[in-house]
């Protein structure tokens, strides 16, 4: 793995992506109400708000909580030296997520401020995106205890681990697809079909890596 001083100056970009989002806030503050929204449905609607403070930088932080906690799990994986198989790909998810919130944010902060109106599809396209590009990737992970597919029988067993997380690809990136598809149809069950999709490719790879752990020991 890499000498932490080597990643931070790698992630440069990646911290101008975080301290964006420490900008964005301080430029909307002062035109924020004192509740912004800070949670969406299963149908990408609106249903919880926060303080003004928290709507400003509350996002910001979780991103670099999050990106931190990112540069920490290599180092206290048991599987650490399988990390650096997949080293590019857990870069894109470094990318994937940072960008994600600040998309989030962005939005989060317009309809706050009244600069856009809010509307469902938004937020149902944003997740949709994030499923997709780490379903296209997610065949790339290697054996490890924080990123991808976690039962105790893909933990056991690496060609488990493998062969779950093959299935699992095309399922997330074909649930995205199918959430945009709900999104632009604007069709009335897009709260139950996005509760279905999620139920699809989160449970069917955990049974699937039951049933491969059965075949394999």
């Amino acid at each position: 793995m890499q000498k932490t001083s080597n990643i931070l100056k790698q992630d440069w970009l990646i911290l101008i992506l975080i301290l964006s989002g420490f900008a964005l806030g301080a430029y909307f503050y002062p035109s924020l109400p004192d509740k912004v929204p800070t949670h969406w449905n299963a149908s990408g609607e609106v249903n919880g708000y926060g303080s003004k403070l928290f709507g400003a930088f509350g996002l910001p932080a979780i991103s670099l909580a999050t990106y931190l906690l990112y540069l920490v799990l290599p180092y206290i994986d048991p599987k650490r030296k399988n990390y650096t198989d997949f080293e590019s790909t857990y870069q894109f998810l470094k990318y994937v997520l940072i960008i994600f919130f600040l998309g989030i944010e962005l939005m989060t902060l317009l309809i706050a401020s009244g600069v856009i109106v809010n509307k469902p599809v938004f937020i149902q396209i944003m997740v949709s995106l994030l499923f997709i590009l780490i379903g296209n990737v997610m065949g790339r992970f290697k054996h490890n205890y924080f990123v991808g597919i976690k039962t105790p029988w893909t933990l056991a067993n690496e060609e488990v681990w493998r062969k779950t997380h093959r299935l699992a690809a095309p399922l997330w990136v074909l649930g995205g697809v199918s959430n945009i598809l709900l999104a632009l149809t604007g069709m009335s069950f897009n709260g139950i079909g996005f509760i279905v999709i999620i139920a699809v490719i989160s449970i069917v790879p955990i049974g699937y890596s039951y049933v491969v752990y059965q075949k394999v020991v």
